[in-house]
């Protein structure tokens, strides 16, 4: 008998906006043509569930509602998209970020785990926890 997994979803953050800078245009076409087959796959698969590309453009709000310009598009760690995909473990999902065409121009893939409404109490029980005992990083 087989244990039954669950399936969960996971954030893939896409990092890196400049990744096409050093490319000619049949070059970026081309590199376009891969992550759009590699996205097809994957919801054919049943794997994606959501995701956009992001404009470069934004603002930051940080303490006291102080507002300033940015994200800037040129930095490296500049959010250029993200995916929501399905998978029935870190692992797997981890497998699939790796099979992103864009890899291999620059671009970095952060995975994490998305906590499922039913969880989330629980989440912030643990975080409230954590913070009175002083173990933030837990």
């Amino acid at each position: 008998m087989s244990a039954k997994t669950t399936t969960s979803e996971y954030l893939l953050l896409f990092r890196g906006t400049s990744w096409h800078k050093d490319h000619a245009p049949k070059e970026i076409e081309n590199d376009l043509a891969r992550f759009t087959a590699w996205f097809e796959r994957l919801k054919n698969e049943g794997k994606f569930k959501s995701g956009h590309p992001l404009a470069h453009d934004g603002k930051i709000v940080a303490g006291s509602n102080a507002v300033t310009d940015g994200p800037f598009a040129e930095s490296k760690e500049a959010i250029a998209g993200f995916f929501i995909i399905r998978a029935d473990s870190l692992e797997q999902a981890l497998e699939v970020a790796k099979g992103c065409p864009a890899l291999e121009y620059g671009q970095t893939v952060e995975v994490r785990p998305i906590v499922s409404d039913d969880k989330i109490r629980e989440s912030l029980e643990l975080l409230r926890s954590n913070i009175l005992t002083g173990n933030l990083w837990v």
